[in-house]
C-alpha cells in the first residue's frame, strides 16, 4: 500500500513539474521545428491517436529531416552500441519495454528525424510533441533524460537501432 501511494506521489511531482514548466511565453514565435498546428491543435488522448501519421512527424528539435541509406553502416552502429549501453541501458533495454520504450522496431514507429530529436532534445519533445507527450504518460511520467549526445552519437545510436 505504502508502494502505491509513493508512486502516485512521484507520478504527481512529475506530471506538476511539466505542467509547470510547460507554460507558453507569448515572446515565443512559430518556430519551423514545431510540429504541424494540425498536429498540435488537439491534444491526443492515447498513443494511438497521437501516432496517426507518425510517417511524417519529424518531431521538435535540430533535425528537420533524415534520409537514411538502404544499407545498415556497421562501424557506425558499433559506435552506436556503445554509447547507447553507456548512456541509455539504465531505462532502456534493446528487445523490451523497460523504464522507457525498447527501440527495438523504433524506425517501423518513427521517421528517423523524430528519433534523433527525442535522444537529443527529449525536454523539448516532451513539450510540444505529441507522441512524446503520450509516451510519458505509458511510461509512468519517467521523462527522459537529456544525456547530451551530439548529433553524431545520436545519429550512431540511431544506426544502433537499425540492427535490432
Amino acid at each position: 500500500m505504502i508502494q502505491i501511494t509513493f508512486n502516485k506521489l512521484i507520478l504527481i511531482f512529475f506530471v506538476s513539474t511539466l505542467i509547470s514548466c510547460g507554460g507558453s511565453d507569448s515572446s515565443e514565435g512559430t518556430e519551423s521545428s514545431e510540429a504541424p498546428q494540425s498536429m498540435i491543435s488537439a491534444e491526443p488522448k492515447s498513443l494511438e491517436e497521437a501516432e496517426i501519421g507518425w510517417q511524417t512527424n519529424m518531431g521538435v528539435g535540430p533535425i528537420k529531416s533524415l534520409e537514411l541509406p538502404a544499407e545498415i553502416d556497421q562501424t557506425m552502429a558499433e559506435t552506436g552500441k556503445v554509447v547507447y549501453e553507456a548512456k541509455c541501458t539504465a531505462c532502456h533495454k534493446p528487445e523490451k519495454d523497460f523504464i522507457g520504450p525498447s527501440p527495438k522496431g523504433i524506425m517501423e514507429r518513427r521517421t528517423a528525424a523524430w528519433v534523433m530529436n527525442m535522444i537529443m532534445d527529449p525536454e523539448g519533445m516532451i513539450k510540444k510533441d505529441p507522441i512524446a507527450k503520450q509516451l510519458l504518460i505509458k511510461f509512468n511520467g519517467a521523462p527522459m533524460a537529456n544525456q547530451n549526445l551530439t548529433e553524431e552519437e545520436a545519429r550512431a545510436v540511431l544506426e544502433y537501432f537499425r540492427t535490432l
